[in-house]
């Protein structure tokens, strides 16, 4: 959730103020001294050099944690570096990571005085061992290797050794180029196709690294400091700030995600509401694109070691044209069949971005209901329009308010807000949506890095809907989606449903680095400055909210949420508020038997089982770390695999009536129709599962007790 400083509340603002204001104030300066670069090797600028002392200031003297730059903190910092630059271990020899570790203790330091040389130092070998790496693979391609040796390729190395010797990091990259031309077999490329392929792959990569600019190197370092504080602290450079600015108003075109260069992919890093490939729905978070090519059927330009400029650049374009993207799936190995995926480019507006309704119907013992179910994708706001005293500008509290409005004048038996894959956002729009639900109260707690506590009321005076109602979560609910779900779970208002959300209870805000400042720095920082509990004193960070009733999901809890993030900040807790709790849910059934009643819902419910089987099979790709680089082992893996998926949709098919699929290549052409739309985009089977258990709800209700008065411990 990040608080814009104008938005911060109350007292906090002047405290945070203060803070960023001392600490932006002044710098020390870089001592005089010898560079120990080498001749050619990229260099950092006086800008950048002033821009490090004003990071490092703010970290120290801004951030929650309070944490110094000590030598314990530059042993941290100096690990975030080596992992942005190789954290595969696939460049870097062990001989060399010794070499470095003369540094280990001295970043704290570093960024204190601006002598930032030592990181450009250390890129300069990156640089000097990618060009190798690059040259020895296209030597490479000069011999067919033998596809029918027994052996593997570990391609997932985050926690492997770094190569002992030059032996050593040859056989790896011997293996890998193996793997890169097996997988272009794979596709029905010949040996010969496939080398020529990869020479030019490999040749834009040594390219690329010769493009580097001290920019680059300066934001992954910062980066490297602001991670070590908590996962949600970041550097953005001029350049990055003017795209994220970008990105936050969506005045472009193009198809509606955000990217990012992951060992050598660019991988999708969000699909955006709204836009193109979220209403598609075929691009998935963490997918890595391998290809783009342009109009309906152009030449595919295999990006695969590509700038992300550049690729940026070809999927952007004039709104109403065509770009399709060669695809493999998050998650899957190398070699695994890509996906084909064909985009119209559109404007993402907020107003694709806003909050929708639909209504579901469920028959429950004779009686047809209608459940409402509203889709809250962000807690947006106009805040431009706000501010210029429009009385008609936009936001979540004011379109929920609407749609709420239209679903009781269509007499929904029951009302379900969807908050999955919704990160937050706006931090008042969290408590005034609340405020739409609960009688007026307190919502959520902020604590700042001072330790004082501010306790935020919602600001309606009465709720908009007081009848059934559930709210829809998944692991990537997170910030102001865990704040609203926490307060009607709380409030017992609400029964929560999904599956334990994301865990992030962090506030940023995002500070300007040409603040307070008279000297030449440049970028901007997000820093986190509090963190936020729920109104019975509980924090959510990194425990997140736990749903009352649980339902499948095909993401991994183990790998995304704030636990899999680095040096997140500990749970904790503080006193809570008294608060009275609602009579919303104090009528329905028990939560035990809800629970009951889904599950037993679940095991007959074709729909659900075959997302449970798909879930199944992906979490045991998700155990494979190693592929075999025998051909006919990886085709016989290709298709026992499809085998497996055809399988599961045609038990799903035939428990529904259904005819079977005779084929994998009927089943994937299945899934569009005439305008390239899936067909069944609104057979969402977890939203027919909620749907069920509040049809549950309002069939099961009991009379409401008396309002009571609750104190948190």
């Amino acid at each position: 959730m990040t608080l814009p400083l104008r938005r911060s509340s109350g007292w906090i603002t002047a405290c945070v103020l203060a803070a960023l204001a001392l600490a932006l104030a002044g710098s020390v300066q870089a001592p005089a001294g010898t560079s120990i670069l080498p001749p050619g090797a990229l260099a950092p600028t006086d800008g950048q050099r002033a821009t490090a002392r004003k990071v490092g200031r703010i970290l120290e003297e801004a951030h929650y944690s309070r944490a110094s730059l000590d030598e314990k903190m530059s042993q941290v910092v100096y690990e975030r570096y080596l992992e942005f630059l190789d954290g595969q271990k696939s460049y870097f020899l062990a001989s060399d990571v010794r070499d470095f570790n003369v540094y280990r203790l001295q970043f704290g330091n570093m960024i204190r005085t601006g002598d930032i040389d030592a990181a450009y130092l250390i890129f300069a070998r990156f640089q000097q061992r990618n060009r190798e790496r690059m040259q020895h693979a296209i030597a490479l391609l000069q011999t067919e290797p033998d596809w029918t040796i027994n052996e593997s390729f570990e391609f997932d190395r985050t926690h492997a050794d770094w190569p002992a010797d030059q032996a050593a990091m040859d056989d790896l990259w011997r293996k890998r180029v193996k793997n890169d031309a097996l997988s272009l077999l794979l596709t029905g490329k010949t040996w010969p196709e496939a080398a020529d392929i990869l020479k030019k792959r490999y040749e834009r990569v040594l390219k690329r690294v010769g493009q580097v600019s001290p920019e680059d190197v300066f934001e992954n370092l910062m980066n490297a400091y602001a991670r070590a504080f908590d996962p949600h602290s970041s550097y953005f450079s001029p350049r990055s700030s003017e795209e994220y600015r970008i990105q936050m108003s969506l005045n472009y075109d193009g198809i509606g995600a955000s990217l990012q260069v992951v060992d050598d992919y660019v991988t999708i890093m969000n699909v955006l509401e709204g836009g193109p490939a979220a209403v598609a729905g075929t691009l998935n978070n963490n997918d890595r694109i391998t290809g783009v090519g342009q109009g309906h059927d152009g030449a595919f330009t295999d990006v695969i070691g590509l700038r992300l400029d550049d690729v940026v650049q070809l999927i952007r374009g004039k709104a109403g044209t065509s770009v399709r993207l060669q695809v493999l799936p998050a998650g899957a190995a190398p070699g695994t069949a890509e996906k084909v995926l064909e985009f119209v480019r559109n404007k993402v507006t907020l107003e694709a971005q806003a909050a929708h309704k639909q209504v579901k119907t469920v028959v429950r013992n004779g009686r047809t209901l209608k459940v409402g179910i509203i889709t809250v994708p962000g807690f947006y706001e106009d805040v431009a329009a706000q501010s210029a005293g429009d009385p008609n500008y936009r936001s979540t509290t004011r379109d929920v308010l609407k749609l709420v409005r239209e679903l009781r004048a269509e007499n929904v038996d029951g009302l379900v807000l969807d908050l999955r894959d919704n990160g937050g956002g706006y931090l008042p729009e969290a408590t005034a949506l609340t405020g739409l639900f609960i009688e007026h109260g307190p919502v959520v707690q902020l604590r700042d890095t001072s330790g004082k506590t501010e306790v935020l009321d919602d600001p309606e005076n009465a709720p908009a809907y007081d009848g059934p109602l559930a709210v829809l979560v998944d692991r990537l609910s997170a910030s102001a989606s865990e704040i609203f779900a926490g307060a009607i779970q709380d409030y017992h208002r609400g029964l929560i449903l999904g599956q334990t959300t994301f865990g992030k209870g962090t506030v940023q805000n995002l500070v300007p680095l040409d603040r307070w400042s008279k000297q030449p720095v440049n970028g901007q920082l997000t820093v986190t400055i509090g963190k936020f509990y729920r109104v019975t004193g509980e924090s959510t960070q990194e425990k997140g909210v736990e749903p009352d009733v649980s339902l499948a999901s095909v993401l991994d809890t183990k790998e995304i949420g704030e636990k899999a993030l680095e040096s997140a900040l500990p749970w904790d807790r503080i006193a809570g508020v008294p608060f009275k709790a609602s009579i919303g849910t104090a009528a329905a059934p028990a939560v035990a038997a809800l629970a009951s009643e889904e599950d037993a819902r679940a095991h007959h419910d074709p729909d659900y089982r075959w997302l449970m089987s798909d879930i199944a099979a992906i979490d045991s790709e998700r155990d494979q770390h190693s592929v075999s680089l025998n051909l006919n082992a990886r085709r016989d893996e290709r298709a026992r695999m499809e085998k497996e998926r055809l399988e599961r949709e045609n038990t799903r098919r035939a428990a529904k009536n259904e005819p079977p699929f005779k084929s994998i290549e009927e089943l994937d052409k299945s899934g569009k129709d005439s305008k390239d739309k899936p067909k069944d985009e609104a057979a969402d089977v977890l939203l027919e599962q909620a749907a069920q258990i509040m049809a549950d709800m309002v069939v099961g209700a009991r009379p409401a007790p008396q309002q009571k008065t609750a104190r948190a411990s």
